[in-house]
């Protein structure tokens, strides 16, 4: 019965959400003075209110990656020498929100850095990303010490820093600026991530999770309260103790048929997923370089393309189109493609289409 009742509260939230989205669209199509102002004259003549736009708020992580290029790990008790140092912004919250940002969609950062990151307040500035909710009171900014070896592979140590301070007020002060038909995106490199999830879903926005990196806290979190789950396969199984793609996504939706999902499952592409559709989307052969920003740049893509009204089986193909450009360039947040090289990219590929594979 508790659980009928939940299914039953969520569907309803959900419709609530919709409807209010619906509105919102209906309203667009309103005919406009130039300055961008309803014509009343066809809806509320007394009104003098300007349309509010649907805002993405991106509650994320900032940190500082200080990479050092070695010949091998350092080993215990070992002192070795690098032979390169090299310092970028980053954190999966800051390349998702330059994602959502270079797709072509306004959003609004959230998070805490300390008095060390002005590299990571420029980095938001100059992708266009709305930093009003970026609070500078932290002891010191989140960063990673990152070992690259002579193959490639990487050794990471990250320590949270400002990223783990955010308090209550503060997220309350965040939200008093956001309202029903918003969304909400969020990863799991900061702390209060499930007073974050109950805040926006009070108000009811639409929330976006990436359960990433997972903890026990994650794997207990009430996902009737989530609107689109986006995760990978490893994710996926520890949600639902599943290894296969197919029964991870029917596990999932089973429990939560009111959820979307997006599975992305690396060299093979990635899967969506909702109460009546299951949409296969392949990945788009280029020359591999670097993956660490592969995943991020899907998911931003796939959200800009979604709050812009695209079908889902679009979204997913611009995300796998703007994933695969990433992985041709070096870095994180330097490697997140434009909108206008993911269009001339989708041009030179575009006899390549996902396909349904089962409703």
């Amino acid at each position: 019965m508790l659980v009928l009742q939940n299914t039953i509260s969520t569907l309803l939230h959900e419709c609530m959400v919709d409807i209010i989205i619906a509105c919102y669209k209906h309203i667009q199509k309103a005919p406009r003075y130039p300055s961008g102002l309803l014509c009343y004259t066809e809806y509320d003549k007394n009104s003098t209110d300007e349309v509010r736009d649907i805002k993405i708020l991106n509650f994320g992580s900032l940190n500082i990656d200080r990479v050092y290029t070695v010949d091998s790990f350092v080993r215990p008790g070992e002192t070795i020498p690098s032979i390169n140092f090299e310092m970028f912004p980053g954190g999966k919250g800051l390349n998702q929100s330059i994602a959502v940002a270079r797709a072509g969609s306004q959003i609004y950062h959230a998070g805490k850095i300390g008095p060390d990151g002005q590299m990571l307040m420029s980095a938001l500035i100059e992708n266009g990303i709305h930093t009003d909710f970026v609070l500078k009171n932290g002891t010191y900014s989140g960063h990673a010490v990152i070992q690259v070896n002579k193959y490639g592979s990487n050794c990471i140590l990250l320590h949270g820093g400002a990223n783990q301070e955010i308090t209550k007020s503060e997220v309350d002060m965040v939200f008093d600026s956001f309202s029903a038909g918003d969304i909400l995106l969020l990863q799991n490199e900061i702390n209060n991530i499930p007073y974050i999830i109950d805040k926006a879903f009070s108000k009811y926005m639409k929330i976006v999770l990436n359960p990433s990196p997972m903890d026990s806290v994650l794997k207990e979190a009430d996902l009737n309260k989530i609107s689109y789950l986006i995760l990978n396969e490893v994710e996926g199984g520890d949600f639902t103790g599943e290894t296969h793609p197919y029964k991870i996504m029917d596990s999932l939706l089973n429990r939560f048929p009111h959820l979307k999902v997006v599975l992305t499952l690396g060299k093979s592409g990635a899967m969506y997923g909702d109460e009546l559709n299951r949409i296969q989307q392949g990945v788009y052969q280029v020359n591999t370089v670097d993956t660490t920003a592969a995943g991020d740049t899907f998911l931003g893509y796939f959200i800009s393309r979604i709050s812009m009204g695209s079908p889902s089986w679009s979204a997913m193909k611009m995300a796998a189109l703007a994933s695969a450009l990433s992985v041709t360039k070096k870095g994180a947040s330097t490697s997140i493609p434009t909108w206008d090289e993911v269009l001339q990219f989708s041009a030179l590929r575009e006899k390549d289409k996902p396909r349904k594979i089962r409703a």
